[in-house]
């Protein structure tokens, strides 16, 4: 789901308790759970059947992997009860080629989303207002809406042809509630044009709408889990597991490139440059920055631009448990995560058996005592969590240590990692 824009700060981060309600709720229930042979490195967690499970030694074929060219539609829907004011044309620039400059980013070139957006409106058969539309939307009226777009627009649109599916419902609608939009998953796959539908994004964002929302609904689409935090009474901050670090934590983040876990997953990293760390020792390595890749400058050493980077070691894992790992990675204001607010070696659990939405992953904080960039983070507690040039970190409730020793001239980070 979409989230409101953050309010501007007022001092500090008791002002963040707003920060933002919540993103995007994800689907309704899980498709069929088939096995792929993905990962078979040591610390490569097992995939359980938690929705949108971090497990990685098998990829969900009820999911497209995005690892090739996929095709999108976007269908444009119009209501009786309210005269459209703003064209098809203008909805899809809100979200492309934003959209797709942020995978073809984040995926190192690997990934190609291609938007397909129809040029028309597609009237649905019912007002806006009947299907009651809204956060937590009922599964029948859910439905329905889904049956009478679906059939609306079947006679225009070869879904045979597509891998995702946007409807983009006209955001000034009366009956649209820009908090809805989702991912909706379905139990029993849709059918049309000889193909089963078994997950729908659908846009119900204001024009223009929220930062790389669409980008964080695509994420669910490729069985990437929500990693804000939901409070159950509604109350709190929402950025408490991860900060601005990913942007299945928040749209909104400084700092939004997937994480190196995350990259893994998808079949952006290859596994030589995934760096299991064993026990008993130290292992010193080279982690080069995150969103470094092919014609992405990094400031090297020096100050002075450097380029080439993207088949190094982008991640070292440390296994702490059959379920649960702790993960490294060099982040810093270059791609992606241009605006990233401090530069550094992040830290992170992750937790195969964790729930979309119950803290699958966890940032940890090098530098609890303090925050940084309060008036733009999504979280400043976590703004400032890397571990620094010159630094070293113990993480909290683990044997594990993290020395920062220096830079190499082309801007990668040299670390050493110590687990007991």
């Amino acid at each position: 789901m979409s989230r409101p824009l953050p309010r501007p700060r007022l001092r500090s981060t008791a002002a963040v308790f707003t920060t933002l309600s919540a993103l995007a709720a994800t689907s309704l229930v899980t498709g069929p759970s088939v096995a792929e042979p993905l990962s078979v490195l040591p610390c490569a967690l097992k995939r359980t059947e938690a929705h949108h499970s971090e497990g990685l030694d098998t990829w969900n074929t009820a999911y497209p992997q995005p690892d090739r060219n996929l095709d999108a539609v976007m269908i444009f829907l119009s209501f009786p009860d309210w005269a459209p004011m703003t064209s098809p044309a203008a909805l899809a620039a809100d979200h492309f080629p934003a959209t797709s400059d942020y995978f073809r980013q984040a995926s190192y070139g690997r990934f190609t989303l291609t938007a397909h957006p129809l040029r028309q409106w597609i009237r649905m058969p019912k007002p806006s207002t009947a299907y009651a539309i809204r956060r937590d939307w009922s599964a029948e009226r859910r439905a329905a809406y889904l049956r009478d777009a679906l059939a609306a627009a079947d006679g225009r649109v070869d879904f045979s042809r597509y891998d995702v599916v946007y409807f983009v419902a006209d955001p000034d609608a009366p009956g649209v509630d820009s908090d809805a939009t989702k991912v909706v998953n379905m139990d029993h796959p849709l059918r049309a044009d000889g193909t089963d539908i078994r997950r729908i994004v659908t846009v119900f964002e204001q024009h223009p709408p929220d930062r790389l929302v669409l980008a964080h609904e695509t994420g669910h689409v490729f069985d990437l889990p929500d990693l804000y935090r939901r409070p159950t009474d509604g109350k709190g901050d929402w950025d408490t597991h991860v900060g601005d670090w990913d942007l299945m934590g928040s749209q909104f983040g400084l700092a939004p490139d997937l994480f190196a876990w995350h990259k893994w997953k998808l079949g952006w990293l290859e596994q030589r440059q995934v760096a299991c760390v064993p026990t008993g020792a130290a292992t010193r390595l080279t982690l080069e920055p995150l969103s470094a890749g092919p014609g992405v400058p990094v400031t090297g050493a020096l100050g002075a631009p450097a380029f080439g980077l993207g088949n190094g070691t982008k991640l070292a894992v440390v296994r702490t448990g059959t379920g649960s790992v702790l993960a490294f990675e060099a982040r810093g204001p270059i791609g992606n995560d241009r605006s990233a607010c401090r530069s550094g070696i992040l830290v992170y659990r992750v937790h195969n058996g964790a729930e979309s939405g119950r803290g699958p992953v966890e940032v940890i904080d090098a530098h609890p005592r303090t925050e940084a960039c309060w008036q733009e983070s999504v979280y400043p507690p976590l703004a400032d969590a890397p571990v620094a040039l010159g630094e070293s970190f113990t993480v909290p409730g683990a044997d594990v240590r993290v020395e920062v020793e220096g830079r190499t001239v082309t801007g990668s980070w040299t670390v050493k990692i110590t687990a007991a």
